[in-house]
């Protein structure tokens, strides 16, 4: 079995995903005309807009915290250290260009969530990939395969990935023991998730800023004091991706090098293409009312999980001089020897606390996610909600505890073979992301405030909820 999910792993991660993420990235970018950046104020304004929802749904800005509670996770800290050590400055650059054309890939899968989302247990919207699957392709079987490969890689694996970042960060800083650790865990994860969506949204408006926040300022902190540093980094950065400048000695593969794990790395910590995070952008009443605005907010992941937080990561080790391509220094031990030069001793107790917040908000967030394939599955009720619950709750004690490389291995190939379902799928809707995009402008040329009405588009193809996108 090992030998089949290995071979899955290689053709998923290695072919198929990293060219096709960002071939998408690039043809959505292109198609919308470079909209992430011809509008970017469009992006702002559906964030900071009115904070209004209703009886069905939850705010844009709480959507969007959700789904940075996913993205924003232990790989901020340790994946971007993985993409120096292997690829060298360089590799920072291609995190950002993958993150800038991930936008546009973002606003697609969000747009199209929120077109087809439904109404699913309690009034609750529903929606996601799984739903414009199986209502704008018309293929469910495809659709429930996408919701299981979900439930299994976010819902309960990724969980015990994160709750084992989390344990041994606070064993190595304060000596708990791993199981006690685990315990608290999974006690905390419980008030949060049997409170349904609602209450996960409400915790992620608060956590996520502080936490964001919280690591900026010390970013900004070590720029000030490295302020005159700061213009060599970039020109390091930039001129290594490119070739302008030799990566430091011991990076094997020079631009290419840079260019592979940046894209990797790039790819696998903003989640844009992946599936994810259109579960949750379904489930928020947009401001304007037109699916396109939901896009417009969900852009704005990538943009703030690898254009800023990762940059922080990365800046605070190139300033620190403790990186040294060859020394076997890595992951999360790299980011903690810079910050211990930053900071001292704290800087190990900063990276803890640090792990806990960026690792408990992606156990939320992840779970929020399964809620909808569980509701497309037709098991969303609260007996099968319970059950995925209390399978989460085991999941992240069990991860507290155990090596999970093996069932690491596993979830990674179901998560390749969701992510390869749903970069299909929005190429195949991508037709229908143009229109909305166009008549989303449109109104707004014509100093209207843009509002869809699904009745006036019957050429959309499938079914799309006439209740939900009616004119009030």
């Amino acid at each position: 079995m090992s030998a089949v999910i290995g071979f899955l792993n290689t053709i998923f991660w290695q072919y198929i995903l990293i060219y096709g993420l960002l071939a998408v990235g690039l043809y959505f970018t292109v198609r919308l005309g470079f909209l992430q950046f011809v509008h970017f104020n469009e992006l702002i304004r559906s964030v900071l807009g009115k904070r209004s929802t209703d009886s069905s749904g939850i705010s844009p800005l709480q959507a969007l915290m959700v789904s940075l509670a996913s993205r924003v996770g232990v790989g901020n800290l340790t994946g971007v250290a993985v993409a120096l050590y292997l690829g060298g400055a360089g590799a920072i650059f291609w995190m950002w260009m993958v993150a800038l054309v991930g936008m546009a890939t973002a606003y697609a899968e969000a747009t199209l969530a929120q077109l087809y989302k439904t109404r699913g247990p309690g009034g609750l919207y529903r929606g996601g990939p799984a739903f414009y699957i199986s209502q704008g392709l018309g293929v469910r079987w495809l659709g429930s395969v996408f919701s299981v490969c979900l439930i299994i890689s976010f819902g309960l694996v990724f969980n015990a990935v994160q709750a084992n970042s989390i344990a041994g960060a606070i064993h190595g800083a304060f000596g708990v023991p791993t199981l006690a650790v685990g315990a608290a865990l999974a006690a905390i994860t419980a008030l949060v998730i049997f409170g349904g969506i609602r209450k996960i949204a409400a915790v992620a408006e608060i956590a996520v800023p502080f936490m964001a926040v919280s690591y900026l300022l010390l970013a900004l902190y070590v720029l000030a004091v490295h302020i005159g540093q700061v213009p060599g980094i970039l020109a390091q950065i930039v001129s290594e991706a490119l070739g302008f400048r030799e990566a430091a000695a011991g990076v094997v593969g020079g631009v290419s090098a840079a260019m592979m794990n940046g894209v990797k790395r790039g790819l696998f910590s903003n989640e844009a293409g992946m599936g994810s995070a259109p579960n949750i952008a379904a489930v928020a009443t947009p401001v304007p009312h037109h699916p396109s605005s939901q896009g417009f907010v969900q852009a704005l992941g990538p943009f703030i999980d690898t254009i800023v937080i990762c940059t922080a990561t990365a800046i605070l080790i190139l300033l620190s001089g403790v990186f040294a391509p060859g020394s076997g220094v890595t992951g999360i031990a790299l980011t903690q020897q810079a910050l211990e030069v930053h900071i001292g001793g704290a800087g190990r107790y900063f990276i803890a606390t640090a792990i806990f917040f960026f690792a408990f908000t992606s156990i939320i967030g992840n779970y929020s996610y399964s809620e909808n394939a569980m509701v497309h599955l037709g098991i969303g009720n609260q007996t099968g909600l319970t059950v995925l619950r209390l399978g989460v709750l085991a999941m992240v004690v069990w991860g507290a505890v155990q090596a999970v490389s093996t069932v690491f291995d596993a979830a990674d190939a179901a998560m390749g073979l969701m992510a390869t379902i749903n970069l299909v799928a929005i190429v195949l809707l991508s037709g229908t992301v143009a229109v909305l995009t166009r008549d989303f402008f449109a109104q707004r040329k014509a100093g209207a405030t843009p509002t869809f009405v699904a009745a006036d588009h019957p050429q959309l193809p499938g079914q799309v909820d006439q209740t939900i996108w009616r004119r009030n």
